[in-house]
């Protein structure tokens, strides 16, 4: 039994994602978030928060590519290199900071990432998006953004729901017949209730066990691939909302 939750019980949700862009997309997340300086990475806190990150995907049981555990290799390996004391003489001989190769990688990612952004931003009236009148008690004003809430993002505010989750006092399994199928449609109907967008943590009763919080988490995961829901923000770091397409 791993996490209160037995093997059978995992089993019962495991599910692909076609949602990740891969490990230099999770690097480039945690740069950002700690706005520091993508040419001088603080190897020792990125390496740590990458492998918070891996932690949360094995307990959502997710199918993650390898490509992620390679680079978690990557940045322990660069860590241990950069916390070995060198001579004056070694570091001649070295010559490169243990971080270049990493960095020009993730430069080159990043230069490609705001290119293809700039294409999917481009005019797509009347091609792939039509316009449909906004009525006027709509949720929101006219001129309202809406800032659109990354995989990762979603990632650490789940990790903060389970952290929040009350420990288990006991091991004994309780066959739950909760199933992601079954959360998909519940927070459907929600959201057709509420007839307006809802706060993420929201869907998180505060006494919920872990497995709850993970099927209701995997069932937002669900929701999002098949573009029924929107996940965004009215301003950065505000209140994460989820809302129906």
């Amino acid at each position: 039994m791993e996490n209160g939750i037995s093997p059978e019980e995992k089993s019962a949700y495991t599910v692909r994602l076609e949602m990740f862009e891969g490990p230099l997309d999770l690097l480039l997340h945690l740069i950002q978030k700690n706005e520091v300086d993508i040419l001088n990475i603080p190897i020792a806190l990125i390496t740590e928060q990458y492998l918070e990150t891996l932690n949360v995907l094995k307990v959502l049981n997710l199918d993650t590519a390898g490509e992620y555990l390679l680079m978690a290799s990557t940045l322990l390996h660069i860590k241990s290199k950069m916390l070995l004391p060198t001579s004056t003489e070694e570091e001649e001989e070295e010559g490169e900071d243990p971080r270049a190769e990493l960095v020009r990688r993730l430069l080159e990612y990043q230069k490609y990432k705001e290119a293809a952004t700039e294409l999917e931003r481009g005019p797509m009236l009347d091609r792939d998006v039509f316009v449909r009148l906004v009525l006027a008690d709509e949720e929101g004003s006219k001129g309202e953004e809406r800032i659109e809430v990354n995989l990762f993002e979603l990632l650490d505010v789940f990790r903060q729901v389970l952290e929040r989750a009350k420990p288990e006092a006991f091991h004994e399994v309780i066959l739950d017949r909760l199933s992601v199928e079954e959360k998909v449609q519940d927070i459907l109907s929600l959201l057709q209730r509420e007839n307006r967008s809802i706060a993420f943590h929201l869907l998180f009763p505060e006494q919920a066990s872990r497995r709850v919080i993970v099927v209701t988490f995997l069932a937002i995961l669900e929701l999002v691939k098949m573009k029924l829901i929107r996940i965004f923000q009215l301003a950065p770091f505000e209140t994460i909302r989820i809302s129906p397409v």
